[in-house]
């Protein structure tokens, strides 16, 4: 039943990326609507999902890189649901829905949904640690997507190739202004889901925790750079789209299970 409920939930943003195609193809871009709605739809799938996996686990659905996939899919809807139109960023959609329909594909192609047996209690701390670092993966993901939006409008301006799209994309500081509160949002929460790593109860895996300080750094020396004015915006940008491949490398080491990480 859960896995019916995901894909429906797939459906509704594959229907926000043939929009977009088709719009396209028209000559004629003007997603925003049908893409703002097509991706709300299927958010609101996306958590009944969660919360019926979740209900049968007993605990938060991220045991297996299946679960892993569909949380980061997840907060990268939330995210968008949260800043689009706030930044007046609705395009974004066009965007964002092929990021989350390539992720949940690959989960219901892929035979990676392998359940662990539970028989220990839940580590709400770990638990914490582990949703919580999804969640500002969403947010990491969003500012390579509005770091790829900025890249592609930069290009176009520079070669003089105006494209229909490029009369809908926000403009080039707005965009960069929300980049930079992408990358500070994802910051602060990635901080606190390593600072909640070290409450677990026992040590996590040393090789996970070295990458995972690493793609912190990665991101702090980012916000640095922005912050003292030493890396353009386009560079900034492009660094965001670097800085999410790398945290991507890190998804085997957030799924948890009782087995793996035992209690003391």
């Amino acid at each position: 039943m859960d896995r019916v409920i995901l894909i429906v939930s797939t459906i509704c943003f594959l229907a926000a990326v043939v929009h977009t195609v088709i719009e396209l193809r028209g000559g004629v871009f003007q997603p925003m609507r049908f893409n703002f709605f097509a991706v709300g739809l299927g958010f609101i799938f996306q958590t009944a999902f969660l919360s019926i996996r979740g209900h049968a686990l007993g605990r938060c659905p991220l045991t297996n890189l299946f679960e892993v996939f569909i949380f980061l899919a997840w907060s990268v809807a939330l995210i968008y649901m949260l800043v689009g139109p706030a930044y007046r960023l609705s395009l974004m959609g066009a965007f964002t829905a092929p990021l989350v329909v390539l992720l949940q594909g690959f989960s219901l192609i892929a035979p990676i949904d392998v359940r662990h047996p539970v028989k220990l209690p839940a580590n709400p701390w770990l638990e914490f640690h582990a949703s919580i670092s999804l969640v500002a993966y969403g947010a990491f993901a969003l500012a390579c997507i509005a770091g790829v939006m900025y890249l592609l409008q930069e290009r176009q301006l520079k070669t003089h190739q105006l494209y229909s799209i490029f009369y809908h994309l926000p403009p080039l500081p707005d965009l960069f202004a929300a980049i930079t509160r992408l990358l500070w949002w994802g910051f602060v929460l990635y901080t606190l889901g390593l600072v909640s790593g070290f409450f677990v109860g026992h040590p996590l895996p040393y090789i996970q925790m070295v990458c995972a300080f690493g793609v912190w750094i990665l991101y702090a020396a980012i916000l640095q750079g922005r912050h003292l004015r030493r890396l353009a915006p386009k560079r900034v940008a492009a660094l965001c789209i670097i800085g999410f491949s790398a945290a991507l490398t890190l998804l085997w080491g957030i799924t948890f299970s009782a087995q793996t990480h035992p209690l003391p």
